[in-house]
Formats: C-alpha cells, structure tokens, sequence
C-alpha cells in the first residue's frame, strides 16, 4: 500500500494540472475559432467589393466625332451652331449646381444629352426655326455661356466648379437614356415629395418609361417643403379672376374646397371649389406653388397652402439623385431608378 502523503501529493499535482490543461485546450479553440472566423470575415469584404467592382459598367464603348447641332439663342435671338459636348457644358452648368455629387451631374449630363437626342427625332419646326433646342428653361433647356458663367461667378468658379461640370459631361459623351433603342424623352424636375409622378396624371400623355417610383432622398432638399399664406378674400379673388362663374363666397371655404383625387406620387389631381372641379396642376399654376403636392388648412381669417417637392414632379428629381449619388448609388443606377425599364446606348 502506497504511502499517504504520496497519494496527497498526487491528488494535488492532478487538481492543478487539469485545469490548467484545460485553459490550453479552450484557448486553442478560442483562438482556431477566431482565426476562422477572421478569414470568413475577411473573405466577405472581398467579396462584397468584388460585387461593388461588378456594379461599375463603363457605357463608353463607341469613339466618334462629337456632332455639331443648331441651337436658338433666346437672348441673343439667333441661331448657333454648336458642339454637342460644349453646349452640355452651359445646360448642366445652368441645370443643376456644380456643387451635388459628380454622379449626380453625370446623370443629369446625359439626360441634358437624351433631351437633345429626343428633339432630333421629334422636330417642330414652328418652335424655333432651323434649331433643334434652344436656350430658354421655360421652353427647352436652361444654357449659360462660358462668358456669361465666368463673369456671373468669377474665374474662381470656373477654374474649380466649371471643370467638374466639364468632367461629368467628358466621363458620359455620346451617352442616351433609351427605350426600346430611342431616345426617351427625359423629364426632369427639382425636388419630389418623395415619390415621382406618373407623366399622364401631370401632362396627360403616358410615356412607359416615366412611372411613379419613390424618391426617398429629397428631404435634403432646401425646397423639400414650402408655405403659403393668404386671406380668404385673395383666395376668392384669384379664382374668379381664373373662372370668372365659379361660385365661391369668403365664409366658409372649408365646406366648399375639397381635394377629390391624389395622385399616385400625392399630388392634388382634382378639387371641387365651389360648383367646379379643377386640376390640382391649375391651383399650382394660380396660386404659384412650389408643385401640386399640398393640403390646405383653413383659418378664420386665412388659408395655409402647405407644399411639398418643386416641380412638375415627373422623371428624374435632381435632389433625389444628388441623395442617391451621396449614398454611393452611379450615375446609371440613378437614371434606371428614375427611368423605367430604360438602357443607356453610346452613341458617338
């Protein structure tokens, strides 16, 4: 029979060894488990960059000659011929700030460039004579001269805005927003209310391409949301100065202005005021509203309009796509969210 302090001190070597056996083993595991679970971390980066690499298309693919077009100066009331790419540099320069996102100004680039592309195919020639566009916004495109640019904002601007502007127009020449391989007519506004509008229940004519979708970024906007606030006499006043037999007294009003329709994207599609019912586009029109997306509270005294968004409210909103473009979204993934089921083609 052993001895009873060696069985002692047996039992004591066993109780302190196995736990530290024990930390071994489970550090090591702890350890494998943490490496395993580095490179599958690791391994996922990759390939959601991968994935990222992916989604960066170049639509560059054909290398010709940029064409020369006729364009109706409006001010100095003649017409221009031009080269394509360096009249996209006055539209864009006049159409949107050179300080959004450079994807944002590239999509904004090619859809000044599908505008032009649309009136090609689609000429009038009672608009302006032996032009394809001109230079007025309220009529085609908004254009500034390099001249015009330089002296409204200095050599400053030109030599640190200008450049990104001629940048987004250079990364996309020759691009088209197409549908079924024409060029579509490429609407564009400001600020939406956060969704978009179909083209029939703003402009009655259904364009495929130009549907309702959401628009979540526009908040950003500083137009996202607007007021306005008149007396109930003013309110009467310029609607019978529009329908000169609409039935309207100043008391009451709430009882006699109801909002009948919405549209898809929220905007006012009909009212009823007094015995007429009327476009929600018109009350914009009258009552000079930042767009047809508003509801009116009624006061004693007053009526507030409460708007949202700026613009007709159709195609792509430009608030819309400088959010996108800050939330990592290119040029192309923006004007097909816009766009519906549309394809961008190089054209030259």
């Amino acid at each position: 029979m052993k001895s009873p302090l060696v069985v002692l001190t047996g039992l004591v070597i066993c109780c302190i060894s196995i736990p530290i056996l024990t930390s071994v083993v489970s550090y090591s595991n702890i350890k494998q488990e943490t490496q395993t679970k580095k490179n599958t971390s690791s391994q996922s980066s990759k390939l959601e960059k991968n994935e990222i690499i992916k989604k960066v298309i170049n639509y560059e693919t054909v290398n010709k000659e940029t064409p020369i077009i006729n364009v109706y100066n409006h001010k100095l009331g003649k017409v221009q011929s031009m080269n394509m790419e360096k009249y996209l540099y006055g539209v864009l320069a006049g159409e949107m700030s050179a300080k959004f996102d450079i994807e944002a100004l590239k999509a904004q680039a090619v859809a000044a460039r599908t505008y032009v592309s649309y009136k090609q195919g689609h000429k009038n020639p009672s608009q302006h004579k032996n032009a394809v566009v001109c230079t007025d916004f309220k009529h085609c495109q908004e254009y500034k001269s390099y001249e015009e640019l330089e002296k409204v904002n200095g050599s400053k601007w030109i030599k640190n805005s200008y450049s990104k502007i001629k940048q987004a127009v250079d990364a996309t020449k020759g691009q088209i927003i197409t549908y079924n391989n024409e060029p579509i007519l490429p609407l564009y506004f400001s600020t939406s209310s956060g969704k978009t509008e179909n083209s029939e229940e703003v402009f009655s004519i259904k364009y495929p391409y130009l549907k309702s979708v959401d628009s979540p970024y526009d908040k950003i906007s500083p137009k996202y949301t607007s007021a306005l606030k008149i007396s109930n006499k003013q309110f009467v006043e310029y609607l019978n100065k529009s329908y000169g037999d609409i039935k309207l007294t100043e008391n009451n009003l709430k009882n006699q202005v109801k909002i009948t329709q919405l549209s898809k994207g929220g905007a006012v599609e009909t009212m009823k005021v007094g015995n007429k019912e009327i476009k929600g586009t018109d009350v914009r029109r009258i009552f000079n509203l930042n767009s047809a997306n508003f509801e009116i509270d009624f006061e004693n005294s007053g009526i507030d309009f409460i708007v949202k968004g700026y613009g007709h409210g159709v195609g792509m909103s430009q608030w819309g796509a400088e959010g996108m473009a800050q939330e990592g979204y290119k040029y192309y993934e923006i004007l097909s969210h816009y766009y519906s089921q549309t394809e961008i083609k190089d054209t030259y």
